[in-house]
């Protein structure tokens, strides 16, 4: 075989292996940052921390709390992960209908937990990777309480930076939404679309 050819074959197969490999990267390398990750979180606790001392209602406070939820979190993956291998039987609609009901019932759900951090405040202390995302710590300062950690996870997975999971004072949002929907479709006997009417109402 000549060399021009067998030099153009091996630089042929050193191409594809590289851009084979290049495209196993995980995404962060190439796109999300730590800076990224952090600022994001800056933005959610200075938001938080304006609604719960704004000295609205409680309804007018969820309200907000669910504007926020739906601007920083990856709510479709979020609903996903909740609904669990039920997500997997379920329709395009049925779906779609479940993300727009969570949606609703997460944000007020943890609005009211992050209510009663009124008269406190959350502050981003660090960030670090982890896997294929990052996770970014803060503290909460609720008086007469002893602070404690609420620690958020970031992903660029949906094109934009965005939180897919809280875990509060060691409760993971993900884990624990997952185990009370499940057990919510199992008291509706699987009924999907029963529990996404329900929902509304929690």
């Amino acid at each position: 075989m000549p060399n021009d050819l067998l030099l153009n074959r091996r630089t042929l197969t050193l191409g594809l292996a590289s851009g084979l490999a290049l495209a196993a990267l995980p995404r962060q390398a190439s796109a999300l940052t730590i800076e990224q990750a952090r600022g994001l979180v800056d933005k959610t606790v200075a938001d938080i921390n304006a609604i719960i001392n704004s000295g609205k209602s409680e309804s007018a406070m969820l309200r907000e709390f669910e504007k926020l939820f739906a601007r920083y979190a990856d709510v479709p993956a979020i609903a996903r992960s909740a609904l669990g291998p039920a997500a997997r039987q379920a329709s395009q609609a049925q779906i779609a209908a479940f993300t727009k009901a969570f949606q609703g019932y997460i944000s007020r759900k943890y609005g009211r937990r992050f209510r009663e951090f009124i008269g406190g405040r959350i502050e981003v202390t660090g960030a670090k990777a982890v896997k294929s995302f990052y996770e970014v710590i803060s503290t909460a300062y609720l008086k007469g309480e002893a602070p404690f950690e609420v620690r958020w996870h970031v992903s660029d997975r949906s094109g934009k930076s965005l939180f897919f999971n809280i875990i509060i004072e060691g409760v993971n949002m993900l884990a624990s939404e997952r185990t009370e929907i499940g057990a919510m479709l199992d008291q509706r006997r699987g009924d999907l679309d029963r529990l996404i009417a329900d929902m509304s109402r929690l």
